[in-house]
């Protein structure tokens, strides 16, 4: 692909500090929270510069600042949206006051892989309820996303077998949907960002976590936990790496065409790279020695049944604040129902 450097290097003196041109590229600053090694960082987020910077000639390249080295988890939104960084890893949860609706995706039991969950919401953050009421409100738009697998209730020193072992534990969530679906379960949520998560496991601060396989692995905790559930899905989580709105706006056409073939490619293959990492991972951690601890049909069951009610609480209480939930769980199980075509 053939790239008009000069527009290119206007488009970029037009968003300095935000990026930096010389008169033969164009680069972008990329911020995460993640390790350097970090799984996703691997499936999606380097595989998907790689393939811009092939499908531009080189023309555009990025500079990936991992590991919160410019920001935490929860200031990327910020730092995206004042141009700061260019593109930054969105957790949606970290800014449930910002993106409540983007939670849709994170509730419990809505589906069982990562590419279900994550071909729905590509499709609505991109097209539908959420690209008009979430993304476009936040001058962001929507470069890749994943949503993880359903997550599992991850323990140091109990196992969880019944509703009743989950009462009063303090476990980890992302905030959000997730501490509606722990508290439904009668157990405690302690709202943290991931990368915070080890310090207080080890201290005993937490009894357990929420969490995917892959980053239990991802950050270390394999090291602390003992016991994780099987058969239920807690919810999720949604890693949503987006653009600022104005930088997108004064990329040259042929670069935006770049990055929506690459985004459209690593989409669909890091959800499914997502769901075989995480058969891997588990043997691996039986090895180590976690035990994972299938849930009877009556105690599944019964979970379903407490759980069943959280996506309609809610969207009622969001709704309650003109947020206009109800739309978007309509279009997201609308979504899931097609595979992500609809």
């Amino acid at each position: 692909m053939k790239i008009n450097l000069v527009r290119a290097a206007a488009v970029l003196a037009l968003s300095l500090p935000v990026s930096t041109m010389s008169a033969q590229a164009l680069e972008l600053k990329v911020a995460d929270s993640f390790p350097g090694d970090h799984y996703l960082v691997r499936l999606m987020l380097k595989p998907w510069m790689d393939d811009v910077t092939k499908r531009t000639n080189g023309a555009v390249t990025f500079t990936h600042y991992p590991n919160q080295q410019i920001g935490k988890a929860t200031d990327m939104l910020r730092l995206t949206q004042s141009g700061v960084i260019d593109i930054g890893y969105i957790g949606p949860s970290y800014v449930s006051d910002k993106m409540p609706l983007s939670e849709v995706a994170q509730l419990p039991d809505a589906f069982q892989t990562s590419c279900q969950g994550t071909l729905a919401y590509w499709k609505s953050a991109r097209e539908g309820v959420l690209a008009s009421r979430e993304y476009a409100p936040n001058k962001i738009k929507l470069l890749m996303a994943v949503v993880l697998p359903p997550y599992q209730v991850w323990t140091a020193k109990a196992k969880v077998e019944t509703i009743k072992d989950m009462q009063g534990l303090k476990l980890r969530t992302t905030g959000g949907a997730q501490d509606l679906t722990v508290r439904t379960l009668g157990a405690v949520p302690v709202r943290m960002a991931a990368p915070d998560a080890y310090e207080s496991l080890s201290r005993g601060t937490m009894d357990g976590l929420l969490f995917p396989m892959d980053s239990v692995a991802a950050y270390g905790l394999d090291k602390l936990v003992k016991y994780a559930t099987e058969g239920v899905s807690f919810g999720s989580f949604i890693v949503a790496y987006s653009i600022n709105q104005s930088v997108w706006d004064k990329l040259p056409d042929d670069v935006k065409k770049a990055m929506n073939e690459a985004s459209e490619a690593i989409t669909p293959k890091a959800c499914a790279d997502v769901d075989k990492e995480q058969q891997v991972t588990q043997q691996k951690m039986k090895e180590q020695g976690i035990a994972f601890v299938p849930l009877s049909d009556a105690t599944r069951a019964e979970m379903k049944d407490k759980l069943k009610g959280v996506a309609q609480e809610w969207a009622a209480g969001l709704d309650s604040r003109g947020k206009q939930a109800s739309a978007a769980l309509k279009e997201f199980e609308g979504l899931l129902a097609t595979g992500g075509a609809k």
